[in-house]
């Protein structure tokens, strides 16, 4: 069931604002606030991962249910948006060494990045790491290209 309580910027249900109280079914788009959109799934239902969607090796990025899956086990609770983006932008560029610049900008957006010291990226990575390792200890996605940046390493299933 679906109800607005007199919120200031209303609930969507299917994309026309909600007057009264619906029961919600599979497939049911709901939006909150025009700021955020959310598909109802019933607890049985399944969820296919999309073809393109980071999925290669034995980590598994679905973009948009912002879900990340490590030797077939789902991270949870889920990573932070910034976890999400970094490693987001890592799986866009495969193998490809990303540069600090590169990771601050995407993570933090260029208008913030001017504030966001080493330190921070840093932290940032060690996080993610620290988040991976939890369910796959014995392999260091994220790799540190000393003096470039990082990339991320990510062997096929099975591996």
């Amino acid at each position: 069931m679906l109800e607005d309580l007199g919120s200031k910027n209303g609930t969507n249900h299917n994309g026309a604002e909600l007057a009264a109280p619906v029961v919600l079914q599979d497939g049911d788009v709901v939006g909150v606030a025009l700021a955020q959109q959310f598909l109802f799934m019933t607890s049985d239902a399944t969820v296919p991962l999309i073809e393109g969607s980071g999925r290669q090796g034995r980590l598994i990025i679905d973009q948009r249910s912002r879900r990340v899956w490590v030797n077939q086990q789902q991270l949870v609770p889920a990573l932070s948006a910034q976890q999400f983006k970094l490693l987001w932008l890592l799986s866009e560029n495969q193998g490809q060494v990303a540069t600090r610049p590169e990771l601050i900008a995407a993570v933090w957006g260029d208008e913030q990045a001017v504030g966001v010291t080493d330190q921070a990226l840093d932290a940032l990575v060690r996080r993610l790491r620290d988040r991976l390792a939890s369910v796959d200890p014995t392999h260091q996605y994220i790799a540190t290209i000393r003096g470039h940046g990082v990339r991320l390493d990510n062997p096929p299933a099975g591996e």
